[in-house]
């Protein structure tokens, strides 16, 4: 709701919240909440087609660039105040130029992308070495890469790696396919001091949640019961987040609401703790089903219900504590 229409609403309701102020006072004090309302996003993909090579992108957001003035125009309005920077699995040989175009962005006081999670490849044995020229950098969050196999995933060298990580005070993101929750539990669990932050609610298709008088546009991905279950184990760790994100990208022009994506995003939230989960926009990948604004009041109307200081937690607070920004 835009501003001058919220002071109209105020202005039209002053006598009735006079007369009944338990009623309407705290209806227009509900709506004044959501609307100032601050938003970190903790997942904002940008990129240059004209300097890197992204092979994934397809319609609509193939064969085009995404950059801070394509952000702002997506994100006005909606209050969002800061952002992280996530890689965008470019080539390998292009790694290093990706971290540095992304903390140009992190350092031009023009835009609010503060942080960053760059590609690495922890299973490598130049991992550390890589990453040296970014120890210590103010911009760079942590890593996040794309394992070949969960034997990849779990390997002495991964495990290894990512425990230096966290000595290192940086983070790992976890963007992996539901089948791998489980042994994902097992990297988790090897490494106590290094925060993990688990993408996109797990990865979750949720065609396996659709009640069965919709018709899904396919057969689910994933099996719900395991997905259920290897969520409610990883949540059980302390040194895990979980952005509740992407979801929506597993099904483009198929029209979502809230209530087909309510159930696995509401256990997100119930196994995590409320001081765990984040809100990411997974812009501009969430174009392939819906506008950012749509795809934040439809998350917005999944958790009204919830505490306004829960709410809070989601959409700002805990990514404030996680990325100190």
């Amino acid at each position: 709701m835009k501003r001058r229409k919220f002071l109209k609403k105020t202005s039209n309701f002053a006598l009735a919240t006079a007369l009944t102020p338990n009623t309407h006072a705290m209806e227009l004090l509900s709506l004044e909440k959501d609307l100032n309302m601050p938003i970190i996003d903790t997942h904002q993909h940008l990129w240059d087609i004209n300097r890197f090579k992204l092979k994934w992108p397809v319609p609509p957001i193939a064969n085009q660039s995404f950059l801070i003035p394509e952000y702002k125009k997506a994100v006005e309005g909606l209050n969002f105040v800061k952002s992280i920077y996530m890689e965008v699995d470019v080539p390998s040989h292009q790694r290093r130029e990706e971290a540095l175009f992304a903390q140009e962005i992190c350092k031009d006081p023009n835009n609010n992308t503060l942080k960053a999670v760059i590609c690495a490849d922890p299973s490598k044995a130049n991992f550390r070495a890589f990453l040296e020229e970014f120890i210590g950098n103010r911009c760079i969050q942590g890593v996040r890469c794309r394992f070949s196999s969960v034997d990849t995933m779990v390997s002495p060298t991964t495990i290894v790696n990512i425990q230096w990580l966290g000595d290192q005070g940086l983070s790992f993101d976890l963007g992996i396919l539901p089948a791998w929750l489980g042994e994902a539990e097992n990297l988790v669990k090897a490494c106590p001091e290094t925060t993990f932050i688990l993408n996109h609610c797990g990865n979750v298709d949720p065609v396996a949640f659709f009640p069965n008088n919709v018709k899904g546009p396919r057969p689910p991905r994933c099996d719900a019961e395991a997905w259920k279950r290897n969520i409610l184990n990883l949540s059980s760790y302390s040194n895990i987040y979980c952005k509740i994100s992407g979801i929506i990208s597993h099904i483009p022009e198929f029209e979502l609401s809230a209530e087909l994506l309510r159930t696995p995003i509401d256990h997100c939230l119930d196994s995590f703790d409320a001081d765990k989960v984040i809100f990411a926009s997974d812009w501009p990948v969430c174009l392939y089903n819906m506008s950012l604004e749509k795809w934040i009041n439809t998350l917005k109307t999944i958790v009204k219900s919830r505490t306004p200081a829960e709410q809070r937690k989601l959409f700002h607070d805990n990514a404030a504590y996680l990325y100190k920004v």
